[in-house]
């Protein structure tokens, strides 16, 4: 599938399912770079990201990951599901393409025998997503998370920001002004326990 055609995707399910997207186009190089830049690859063994859509930020992922770095993509939108796994069929073998929502994230990481992974990538639209399962979402992200291990959440505002601190603390927040439309990078730690 051609850029073009995943942009004219994004955009119609956008139209359709205003509760499940919450931009009108993929995510820009600028905001890529941004949210994979947090990442320590070297090190990463495990990566979920949540809400990939059409892939921009898998793609990344991909090319940045270890040879043996799982990653894990959960996406509940049914449409963007059959697009990564086209996309993404039979390409590369760390790749395992769920159709679920986020807040199952502990149960999958469980379902296949991961202890914790290194860092959550999330694309999903907090705004829009009931309170509940957005609580849920940011808890099970956080449970899964190894110490030390980052969490990155972009918006377009700064409304989810007191919820993730209540989880992370001090978050690190940038901004991404070359994207449509602008966006704010979240990052937050799992800090180390101490001895």
């Amino acid at each position: 599938m051609t850029t073009k055609k995943h942009n004219r995707t994004f955009l119609n399910t956008f139209l359709s399912e205003r509760k499940q997207v919450g931009a009108v186009a993929p995510s820009s190089r600028f905001l890529v770079n941004a949210m994979c830049n947090k990442i320590d690859f070297e090190r990463a063994d495990c990566i979920v990201e949540l809400g990939p859509g059409t892939g921009v930020f898998t793609e990344e992922l991909l090319a940045r990951a270890k040879d043996d770095c799982k990653i894990i993509l959960i996406e509940l939108n049914r449409t963007f599901h059959k697009v990564l796994k086209d996309r993404f069929k039979n390409t590369d073998s760390r790749l395992i393409i769920l159709n679920r929502s986020a807040d199952e994230i502990e149960d999958i990481v469980k379902e296949h025998n991961i202890n914790d992974v290194d860092a959550v990538l999330s694309s999903l639209p907090l705004t829009v997503i009931p309170e509940i399962i957005k609580k849920r979402i940011i808890i099970g992200s956080y449970n899964v998370l190894r110490q030390g291990g980052v969490y990155v959440q972009y918006q377009y505002s700064l409304n989810a920001r007191r919820l993730l601190e209540l989880k992370y603390g001090k978050l690190k927040v940038g901004f991404v002004p070359f994207n449509i439309p602008p966006a704010f990078v979240y990052t937050g730690v799992k800090e180390l326990m101490e001895n």
